[in-house]
């Protein structure tokens, strides 16, 4: 029997990027192929974003373009667009489920019950069926910053990280905050321990990436401890020779 086949688009900033490469390596773990975005598969996955207006038509279009390949594929709207505009994805019907930001961290157990309740329902009835879910849970009473673990795939030479999530600001403009929720900062020890893995594998640069970077450490209540403090220390793991920071 093949490996089932994993397609993913990833729209908006780097902080995305860092979470597509989180869901791959956990499909990958779990025996499933990744092909391109515009390639045939059993499964899309469109991590959207929703920055701007352009920002949340292309990922409506993205969405859209789909079932296009693959009719029976299950399409999956995951991420920021999601998060907020709930209501709006639920109009496109070629959606099957849709997921809030949070949500990644378990992407593969929701897609697998998808997948199960379909073939379920195929036993029982030949007659057409649309099933929609949503899960999306409430981001701005969310305290815990939601750790993907160790994540050490990546396509380039030089490794995206994620610090920080969240922004408190609320400006007038930005809808960041509703997509992501108050500050959250990582652990420090499992930043470390995922630079250090991967500058064991060769990664000699990393980019370190977070929704409002400049807020690392603030919501910690047991030390004071800034960014400036992190990046001391990424600065003293073997291997690593350039760091970067990027803001969304």
């Amino acid at each position: 029997m093949e490996n089932k086949k994993v397609a993913f688009c990833t729209l908006g900033c780097k902080v995305n990027q860092y979470e597509t490469n989180a869901m791959v390596q956990e499909f990958t773990k779990n025996k499933y192929d990744i092909v391109e975005f515009n390639e045939k598969a059993d499964i899309y996955i469109v991590n959207t974003c929703t920055v701007t207006n352009m920002a949340d038509r292309k990922s409506r279009q993205m969405l859209r373009k789909v079932k296009e390949l693959n009719p029976k594929a299950i399409l999956v709207a995951v991420g920021c667009y999601a998060q907020v505009a709930k209501e709006e994805l639920e109009k496109i019907p070629e959606i099957d489920l849709i997921l809030g930001t949070n949500e990644k961290r378990n992407i593969l157990e929701y897609v697998e019950n998808m997948m199960n309740t379909r073939d379920n329902l195929k036993n029982k009835t030949s007659r057409n069926f649309n099933i929609k879910k949503e899960n999306i849970s409430d981001v701005l009473h969310c305290e815990e910053y939601s750790d993907f673990g160790e994540v050490t795939f990546t396509e380039k030479t030089r490794a995206v990280i994620k610090v920080q999530d969240g922004c408190d600001r609320f400006c007038s403009y930005c809808i960041i905050p509703y997509a992501r929720g108050h500050i959250r900062s990582r652990k420090t020890e499992s930043v470390i321990n995922e630079i250090s893995k991967i500058a064991k594998n060769g990664i000699k640069e990393v980019v370190i990436t977070g929704i409002h970077l400049a807020s690392y450490g603030r919501d910690f209540k047991e030390k004071e401890y800034k960014l400036i403090d992190l990046l001391e220390e990424i600065n003293n793991i073997n291997g690593i020779e350039r760091i970067r920071l990027r803001f969304t």
